[in-house]
């Protein structure tokens, strides 16, 4: 996000919600919960790194050419899955269930976010777009996937899944 945004001549306050209490406070009073976050003029927020949204907001005049990222991208999707994956077998079921501290969520439904996100993400191509709807559906639609077992078996098959479709738009933009 700040390489994107200071190649393209964008001023902008970075800020590490870790470390900084009050910019932690003011997402929170926003209701912000995920990160990347861009706020324009103390309007206008966009979540996640969206070049799409971006560059209208900010005015620029650049294109983003994806062609050619998509061989970077299904490695970087391969390496993650295949790490949630070997991450999932090394938890007791008992574990699994167990809640996490940052999250009103367990230890399963954190690591099926990481593999469901990503499968989100490319479906939304049929679409146009990612919501927290799509999210709320899949979540729906994954709450039986319960054990490590069946874990890695989702995980196996959205990697394969996103993996084939990078190779099919490997040539063009998307």
């Amino acid at each position: 996000m700040e390489e994107f945004l200071k190649s393209n001549g964008v001023q902008y306050e970075h800020h590490n919600v870790l470390e900084d209490e009050k910019a932690r406070e003011e997402l929170n009073s926003r209701g912000i919960k995920a990160l990347p976050v861009t706020i324009i003029d103390d309007k206008e927020v966009i979540i996640g790194f969206f070049p799409k949204k971006l560059i209208p907001a900010f005015k620029l005049d650049v294109k983003v050419d994806l062609s050619g990222k998509t061989e970077w991208l299904a490695d970087k999707y391969k390496k993650i899955l295949r790490a949630a994956c070997r991450a999932s077998v090394q938890f007791s079921q008992e574990q699994l269930d167990t809640d996490v501290p940052w999250r009103p969520w367990t230890a399963r439904r954190t690591v099926m976010h990481i593999m469901s996100f990503p499968e989100v993400a490319y479906l939304s191509h049929k679409v146009g777009s990612m919501s927290q709807d799509d999210m709320r559906a899949s979540d729906e639609r994954l709450k039986d996937v319960y054990t490590a077992e069946q874990m890695v078996k989702y995980g196996d098959g959205v990697r394969k899944d996103i993996v084939a479709f990078l190779k099919k738009w490997k040539c063009r933009g998307f």
